[in-house]
This record gives C-alpha cells, sequence and structure tokens, in this order.
C-alpha cells in the first residue's frame, strides 16, 4: 500500500532522496525506475523516469538535451524551452509517481519549491492492417489498430467534416482506459447521443479489456445471445453507418469499433452491398437472410420429421432414409446432437489453430470424422448432408457474433422438435420471435423494420434498390435530416436518340 505524505509541501530535498522515496513508496526498489542527474555551473538536476514506459528519444533530445543547454536552471525556464506540451508543476510527492506511470519524466533542480513532469509515453502500435474477421472483395480493406490516435485520424480522414463530434470518456478505477463516443452532429438524433452519454458517464468498473467487453457492460439485455452493438474491424462500415445517423464508439488498445444502435437485419450486411450493384447487393443480402433461416430450421426439421411426422417425407426419400438409418443405435434427436457438436468441435479447433493448419485439419478433419462416422455407424449419411448445409448456411453471416449466436439456436430448437415435433418447433419459432420482438438496442426496437413495421426502412435493411432512388434515411434511427438528397428527376428522351 502506497504511503501518503502528510505534509504539505515534499519541496526542496536532496536530489539522491526524491529517487530513494520514489523507489520506496511507489516502485517498491524496482529497477526499471531510471534516472540522470546533470550538473550545470555548481548545481544539479535529476530526471526521473521509468525505463520501458517513455519515448526514449523525446526523453534524450527534447528534455536532456535541452536542459543541459539551457544556461538558466530554474523551472519557469524549463517550461519555456522545452518542447513537450502538457506539463504540470507539484509540490508533493504522491502525484508524480502517478505521473511516472502514465510515461512522464520528473525534472527537478535542487534547492526548487516544486517538482516538474512532462509526458512522453512509449506508445507501441502497428500500421493499418487487412481486416481479418471481415473479409471483403470491393471497397478499402484498411482495419482499425489498436491505437487511438490511428484510428481518430483514420475516421476523420473519411469524414473532413466540422459536424464530426467525439466526446472523451475514462472508464476504469483499477486500469482507466480512454472511451470516444464519435458522431454527426447535424445528423444523430439527441435521445441517442444522450442516452449512449449517459451509460458510458455512470459505468462504474474495474477497467475496459476491449471494444466488445465495453457492449457487454452497456447493452440492454445482457441476458439475451443476440448481439445488440454491431463491433466491426472496418473504418468504412463504421463511417457508413455515423452518416446514416448512428453513434460509434472507439475503445484506446482495442482494434475494433461499435456502432449503436443496432438492428437485427444490421447483422447481415455489408459494405461491399453498397460497393455493387443494387441487384447484386440486393441478391447477397437476401440470401443471407434465407441462409440463416435455413441454418436454424433444416436439422430441427429432419429431427421432427423423423421422429414423429413419417408422412410428411416422400416414399422415394424415405426408403432412403430406412436404409441409411438401418444401422443407427440412436434416436434421431442424439443423433443430430452428437453430430452438431462433433461440426462445433472442428470449427472451434480450426479457429484456434494457426491458420494454415486450421485450414487443412477443418477440411481433413471434417471429410475423414464424417465417413468414420458413417461407416461406424454413429450417423446417416443423410444428416452429414442436412448438418453440413446448415453449417455452411451460418458461415455466410457477416457478423461473427451472430453467426455465432445462429449457431447456439440450433441446439434448443432440435431438444424441442426431439420432444414435441412440429409442435415444439412452432413454440420454439413463437418464443424466438417474441424475443426479438421485446429485443432493444440503446433503447431503439431491434426487429426493425418488420416490427414495429416500417415499409419505407425495407430498402435500408433487408433489401438495395438503386442509389438515385434511395434518397432517404432509415427512420428506424431517428436522425435529425431524414432526407439525404433531393429526389431525382426522370430523365427525359435526348434529342440525339431521335
Amino acid at each position: 500500500m502506497k504511503r501518503r505524505f502528510k505534509k504539505s509541501s515534499y519541496f526542496p530535498c536532496n536530489l539522491e532522496q526524491l529517487e530513494q522515496d520514489l523507489k520506496d513508496q511507489y516502485f517498491q526498489a524496482s529497477p526499471d525506475l531510471a534516472s540522470k542527474i546533470i550538473h550545470h555551473d555548481g548545481k544539479r538536476c535529476i530526471v526521473v523516469f521509468i525505463d520501458y514506459l517513455v519515448d526514449k528519444d523525446h526523453l534524450y533530445d527534447q528534455i536532456v538535451g535541452e536542459i543541459q543547454h539551457t544556461p538558466n536552471w530554474d523551472h519557469e525556464t524549463f517550461k519555456d524551452t522545452i518542447p513537450v506540451t502538457g506539463s504540470k508543476q507539484h509540490t508533493e510527492l504522491n502525484p508524480i509517481g502517478d505521473e511516472l506511470l502514465e510515461g512522464a519524466a520528473c525534472v527537478y533542480v535542487e534547492g526548487e519549491r516544486d517538482c516538474l513532469t512532462f509526458l512522453i509515453p512509449r506508445v507501441e502500435k502497428r500500421e493499418p492492417d487487412r481486416a481479418e474477421t471481415e473479409s471483403l472483395i470491393f471497397g478499402p480493406k484498411v482495419s482499425f489498430t489498436e491505437s487511438m490516435d490511428t484510428n481518430l485520424n483514420l475516421v476523420h480522414k473519411r469524414m473532413d467534416t466540422s459536424s464530426l463530434k467525439v466526446e472523451k470518456f475514462v472508464i476504469g478505477n483499477t486500469v482507466p482506459t480512454e472511451v470516444r463516443m464519435v458522431y454527426l452532429e447535424d445528423l444523430a438524433n439527441e435521445d441517442n447521443v444522450k442516452e449512449l452519454r449517459d451509460r458510458l458517464s455512470v459505468l462504474n468498473v474495474d477497467d475496459v479489456l476491449d471494444a466488445s467487453t465495453l457492449t457487454q457492460y452497456i447493452e440492454d439485455n445482457s441476458y439475451s445471445i443476440f448481439p445488440q452493438f454491431i463491433t466491426t474491424e472496418l473504418p468504412d462500415r463504421f463511417c457508413y453507418s455515423l452518416k446514416e445517423g448512428r453513434l460509434g464508439i472507439l475503445v484506446d488498445k482495442s482494434a475494433s469499433g461499435v456502432v449503436t444502435p443496432a438492428s437485427f437485419f444490421s447483422f447481415f450486411q455489408t459494405t461491399e452491398d453498397n460497393y455493387t450493384r443494387w441487384n447484386m447487393g440486393a441478391f447477397t443480402r437476401l440470401l443471407r437472410i434465407i441462409a440463416m433461416f435455413i441454418s436454424i430450421t433444416l436439422t430441427p426439421t429432419y429431427v421432427a420429421a423423423l421422429t414423429y411426422h413419417y408422412e410428411i417425407i416422400p416414399d422415394a426419400l424415405l426408403v432412403s432414409l430406412g436404409h441409411s438409418r438401418t444401422r443407427v443405435p440412436f434416436p434421431p434427436l442424439l443423433e443430430a446432437l452428437i453430430l452438431e457438436f462433433l461440426i462445433e468441435l472442428i470449427r472451434e479447433a480450426g479457429a484456434r489453430l494457426p491458420t494454415k493448419v486450421g485450414q487443412t485439419m477443418g477440411i481433413v478433419g471434417g471429410i475423414v470424422i464424417g465417413q468414420a462416422v458413417v461407416q461406424a455407424g454413429f450417423t446417416s449419411n443423410i444428416l452429414i448432408i442436412i448438418v453440413a448445409l446448415s453449417a455452411l448456411a451460418s458461415f455466410t453471416t457477416p457478423s461473427y457474433l451472430m453467426g455465432s449466436a445462429i449457431r447456439i439456436i440450433r441446439f434448443p430448437l432440435m431438444i424441442f422438435a426431439g420432444l414435441w415435433g412440429f409442435v415444439g418447433l412452432v413454440f420454439s419459432f413463437a418464443f424466438l420471435a417474441i424475443h426479438l420482438v421485446k429485443q432493444r438496442s440503446l433503447n431503439r426496437p431491434y426487429f426493425v423494420p418488420v416490427y414495429p413495421f416500417q415499409p419505407r426502412d425495407f430498402d435500408n435493411s433487408i433489401f438495395r434498390i438503386p442509389y438515385l432512388h434511395s434518397n432517404k434515411r432509415a427512420y428506424s434511427n431517428k436522425p435529425k435530416k431524414i432526407q439525404r438528397f433531393p429526389k431525382p428527376k426522370k430523365h427525359k428522351k435526348s434529342d440525339i436518340d431521335e
């Protein structure tokens, strides 16, 4: 526990005593606390810093170098001559230790009644690279990094406007973390801005590990399996969402941005839909939604049909199913659960292994295990095809969090289908629909435009129409400006064509 000095002013003091007190009271004689004593014209000055936290180039060029070339040694002169912004004066020892932990250098001239600190933190950062979890064919492929400055720079380059507002929050009692709320002042709804600001302001936690961790602290329903905030690596998707009237969140040391409010259907959209032709973008969006429906219904339908509803299966297919299941000792429900569990096991193992090994293991493991379980009589050939199609359909979802939710939903649906057949399946879908209707994101409806029914927003969520006709933003985001641009006039036939 750190000792707090009771006297009102710690200075003036001896240089060696200052260094020793810092080591004893703050760093427990740590070898990483370094110092340099400089002599000039009968005076002594000490520079104290933590070796791995400060930028060495700035330390020796802008602080130590300037001190050695300054004729008059006093703190007022140092404040004017040392070219480092954010200098602070301290008369007590207590705040100096906190400043050193943030990457500051402490400068003290023996005999002075205060001490100076200059913030020169060493920043480790990587250059923007390709996104790992959101792959695109068309459009910008650069991703966010772990540096807040770099991420803000990427956003400002794409949105060079005075309407862009950035609010700063520091969250975390044990490890304070910088969080920025980003929005366009002339588009973002004031109620949304106030709601997000209030949630970030009152957040009282030890630390924020990542942007995805922050969303779990401020989401509307922490018990729901569905993600309520969009997490993205792509600055262009982040900026596109801001231009739609949404809000963005950036977290220091996190390579992802957060977009809110989000709807269920926004997790099936990509910025690539906007870079391709409108008809191709509309087709791929519908394809993802249909694939999601196939992923969660195909295996439960197989279980329900084979357990209770043989009559709905065509005779030719029923003979083939009966032949493939002659050696299977398990009921359809247990058979499906075993195979789905094996698929999830292969997927998780492939994701955790190195990239090249993981891809090989996923393909070879799936083929070898699939053939082995059929030959051993643990499952039928047809169920192998159904489970593979369900897994393939779930991978079409652009959002990893939503894709994971869809894969998990299959298990309770299979259980209800195995217990009560299609009655259990209908009951499960009713429960799922009620949950999605009641869900909210930043206190906004989650299942729009289906509920509340807003047909004007279908072209901004489920479909895509030509840009010239998509001149309005989504009403569900409640932006200040609904209209993007005036409605275009119809083209008149050219005289040249006549």
